[in-house]
């Protein structure tokens, strides 16, 4: 693995852009393959096979790669260069995503959810610990209140000898708030940890859901929806400012035989909504003018009639923990990173309109 492999044959012809495109970059570093691999802590079979179009990288890869060169040579690559990158990267991932892709994806997913249940169970479990500490204590000290109250009460004609005597109960007052306190912050820190831990096991269970829709496509020919029998398909609301990225969903999303409403706000979104309740999901772009997706989800999710309807956040902001963590504050059930893997988001598609027909059937 020290050396470049050669491109491999029966690329894609956006994949051979974009493997030739990352080869210059990492020409321009003067380094093994293995070598820049064990920098980066990464596999150095799985680098190679960036570099030889077979894979297509996560771009945090190809920024990297700018990163890297930019110390190397001492200057930072141009705005016009990343963008002609990220435009290769989204076409090859649009055109050389797979079924086996989308399961790596949706599988790293779901141990990110579940490591978040595990630490939030954990969490809980201390908070749990530490709340009934604090009660016990509190216990303790009405006990020692009352009995002392009951000796003042008792023993009123001896009050000037018990006061010079008895220990000083504004202290153990205080004592007593304070820990009153710190009960009350424990207690909201643990409902807090079992909600975190509540959301991060259904969206185990979602994602468990769309691996299941995924390893179903590599046994047929298409990614099924769900059971239809003889049903009418709920539709899709698509929700993006930019009318290219409308015109990409639509292609995306045309297999799953599904009617898609595209819009190109949040108020538009809105009204859709009150026109139809017949949705299966919502894909929204968060980054969008006048009313952004977070402001769009809160509105739909205090109207009655919407506010069951799964929203899925799609955006270039990336899914790093902030963004994410507020999305889902905002109500989404998830919230994915663009550039996105096809089979990825129309096996979540297929999952929420699968539950939207039993919970439809259930209903009659």
């Amino acid at each position: 693995m020290g050396e470049l492999r050669p491109l491999a044959q029966d690329l894609t012809q956006e994949s051979r852009a974009l493997a030739q495109a990352l080869r210059e970059l990492f020409d321009g570093l003067d380094v093994s393959v293995r070598r820049y691999a064990a920098r980066r802590i990464r596999d150095p079979g799985t680098f190679s096979r960036y570099l030889s179009g077979t894979r297509v990288p996560p771009w945090e890869v190809v920024m990297d790669l700018f990163t890297d060169l930019a110390e190397h040579r001492g200057t930072a690559a141009t705005p016009e260069a990343i963008e002609l990158l990220r435009g290769l990267h989204r076409a090859a991932v649009a055109t050389g995503a797979s079924p086996k892709h989308a399961v790596e994806v949706l599988e790293r997913q779901l141990a990110d959810a579940d490591r978040v249940s595990r630490r939030s169970t954990a969490r809980g479990d201390v908070l749990g610990d530490a709340l009934l500490d604090r009660k016990h204590r509190i216990a303790d000290l009405e006990v020692r209140l009352s009995q002392l109250e009951a000796e003042w009460s008792a023993e009123r004609e001896r009050a000037d000898l018990l006061a010079a005597a008895r220990p000083d109960v504004s202290e153990l007052l205080r004592e007593r708030d304070a820990l009153r306190d710190e009960a009350a912050r424990l207690a909201a820190d643990l409902v807090t940890a079992e909600q975190r831990r509540d959301q991060a096991e259904a969206r185990c269970e979602l994602l468990e859901r769309q691996l299941e829709a995924i390893e179903r496509v590599q046994q047929t020919a298409t990614l099924p929806v769900a059971p239809r029998n003889a049903q009418r398909l709920p539709k899709i609301l698509v929700v993006d400012d930019q009318s290219d990225n409308l015109l990409a969903m639509s292609a995306v999303l045309s297999t799953l035989d599904q009617e898609l409403v595209a819009v190109s706000s949040g108020r538009e979104a809105l009204k859709a909504l009150l026109d139809d309740n017949d949705f299966a999901v919502i894909i929204m772009d968060v980054q969008m003018p006048d009313m952004d997706g977070y402001e769009t989800a809160a509105h739909i999710k205090r109207r009655p009639r919407t506010r069951d309807v799964p929203i899925i956040f799609l955006t270039a902001m990336g899914a790093d923990p902030e963004h994410s963590a507020r999305g889902y504050a905002a109500g989404a059930v998830d919230y994915i990173g663009k550039p996105f893997d096809p089979w990825v988001l129309r096996a979540k598609v297929a999952v929420f309109t699968g539950i939207h027909l039993e919970r439809r059937w259930a209903d009659r």
